[in-house]
């Protein structure tokens, strides 16, 4: 009973999931709201005006004002915090019991609970993972939080009649229940943060950090946070974000299919930008490559991690010749991200553990490569916009990206934001560049290696074609899910333009099951 706050949900929350919901908890996330979501709300309207400048013909490119920023050599970011020195290999997954005790038993060094991408938001998939998590720092073991980004709502809870950020309900309720008990165990409060779009979306996360830091009485700068570069434009703003977080950074990560993602969106006025089958999208290609060299070279002259990505391959179990060529990719890749500089590296299933350790265990001898400084680099913005990619549009890259959409939202909208399909781990993300890669292929009427053009109605006969199949390669997803899904797809690659999210665009199937009343749910800020 908080002066402001209201919880919108029919869901019932026994112990000890009220234990996370207290008054105390409630009284925090307001006192976040009535400070900073004016700011939050014009930084979003600022992505939309940046968006027009795009389409206009604007082409992106470093900052000039903060100029001074990149050219000053002297400044540092804070040093590694306690069980960050050696980050060789992070696990991540959603915050369910079951992938919590996996990754607390792989042998990676550290567990990143993702809220977000691998997340489907439900009310309950986001209270008990706050309570998985509280429960299993109580084990020690290091953990970095990774909330969703400032673009979504969480719509479960108003306070003062409109929705909290779920970027902050994510973070403070992760905080307030455990910043002390992390510090009391030799560790400390460290987050992920995705999404991000602008350094000043980088300073309104270090103002929250050091609210509340004071809040709950802890040292300032306690708090580590690493970013995710998974937009096109923050891949021009790197040594800015680093500086306004420069007391609380953890270094950058390299979010690559976000990040492929943010390129086809932000470039969708730019029939130039059009790329190939996402198979052919890999990160040797010139845009993915220079945005590596430029993040490993920016982290290591400012003295933080430079994090590398994720594989999409999960084990083959019933075919062992498939197996092991699927995990020689693993292998390749680890090593490519090694010897490029990166000081860890990402794995999703506890069986890639052991090949991402021995990839690194054998090139990097030390606990990091800030060393490494990659002074021979030297990346201009054309380089970053190069999106001459060696590759076709074929049936088949339309066919998997169909399937990967529509068994993938289908899931979504059913609670379930990871799933695997045909042997690749696929996500929010990797959904979103199967739906925007058909929208981009429709829009510029493209065709495939044949000859014959792509339009909505080839599209449509595809999804038709490939919806019988989906229940069997995502056994989970329900009937009246997947019509959903179809529609919107359908939907989708008729539009102007690709919305923002998907995760946006279908989160009222999730808070009507949730109970929630359709006033609260913004579609847009």
């Amino acid at each position: 009973m908080v002066a402001g706050v209201q919880i919108h949900t029919k869901v019932d929350i026994p112990n000890p999931q009220s234990d996370i919901l207290t008054d105390g908890a409630l009284v925090f996330l307001a006192a976040l709201h009535r400070t900073f979501e004016s700011t939050r709300h014009s930084l979003l309207v600022a992505r939309d005006v940046a968006q027009g400048k795009f389409d206009s013909g604007v082409p992106l490119d470093f900052p000039p004002e903060t100029a001074h920023i990149r050219a000053e050599p002297s400044w540092h970011c804070a040093p590694p915090a306690p069980g960050l020195e050696d980050r060789r290999v992070e696990i991540t997954g959603p915050t369910d019991r079951k992938m919590v005790i996996n990754a607390l038993n792989c042998g990676a060094k550290t567990f990143m609970a993702d809220f977000e991408d691998s997340s489907a938001p439900t009310f309950a998939n986001m209270i008990n993972g706050q309570v998985n998590l509280r429960d299993a720092i109580r084990r020690q073991i290091d953990f970095e939080s990774w909330p969703r980004g400032w673009h979504l709502d969480e719509t479960r809870i108003t306070i003062d009649n409109t929705p909290l950020s779920a970027s902050l309900f994510d973070f403070g309720l992760y905080f307030y229940h455990n910043a002390k008990e992390l510090i009391k165990r030799g560790s400390g409060p460290y987050f992920y943060l995705p999404k991000m779009e602008h350094y000043l979306e980088a300073r309104l996360w270090n103002d929250v950090f050091l609210f509340s830091q004071s809040y709950v009485g802890i040292p300032h700068n306690t708090i580590r946070a690493t970013v995710l570069i998974e937009t096109l434009p923050a891949a021009f703003q790197m040594e800015e974000i680093l500086f306004e977080l420069r007391n609380h950074s953890a270094g950058l990560n390299c979010g690559r299919w976000d990040y492929i993602f943010s390129a086809i969106k932000k470039r969708r006025a730019d029939k130039s930008a059009v790329l190939p089958d996402r198979k052919d999208v890999t990160m040797a290609v010139p845009f993915m490559d220079s945005y590596v060299r430029l993040l490993i070279q920016t982290c290591h002259r400012r003295k933080v991690a430079a994090m590398g990505g994720m594989s999409a391959q999960i084990p083959i179990k019933d075919n062992l010749q498939a197996n092991e060529l699927a995990m020689e990719k693993v292998r390749a890749d680890k090593i490519r991200e090694v010897t490029a500089g990166h000081d860890g590296t990402w794995i999703a299933h506890p069986f890639m553990t052991q090949i991402a350790l021995k990839a690194f265990d054998e090139n990097m001898l030390g606990p990091n490569q800030y060393h490494v400084r990659r002074e021979d680099v030297k990346v201009a913005a054309a380089d970053l916009l190069n999106a001459k990619v060696p590759g076709k549009v074929t049936e088949d890259g339309i066919r998997s990206n169909v399937s990967v959409a529509l068994a993938y939202c289908g899931a979504w909208i059913g609670g379930n934001g990871c799933i695997p399909v045909n042997y690749l781990m696929e996500d929010a993300a990797t959904a979103e560049i199967a739906r925007v890669q058909l929208w981009q292929w429709v829009k510029y009427s493209t065709r495939i290696d044949t000859g014959e053009q792509i339009t909505a109605q080839y599209v449509d006969r595809i999804i038709a074609e490939q919806a019988p199949g989906i229940k069997k390669i995502a056994p989970g997803v329900k009937e009246g899910h997947l019509k959903i899904a179809k529609k919107y797809l359908t939907e989708q690659i008729r539009q102007q333009w690709p919305s923002e999210f998907l995760t946006s665009d279908l989160m009222p199937y999730l808070t009507m099951a949730d109970g929630v009343e359709d006033k609260w749910y913004r579609s847009s800020l």
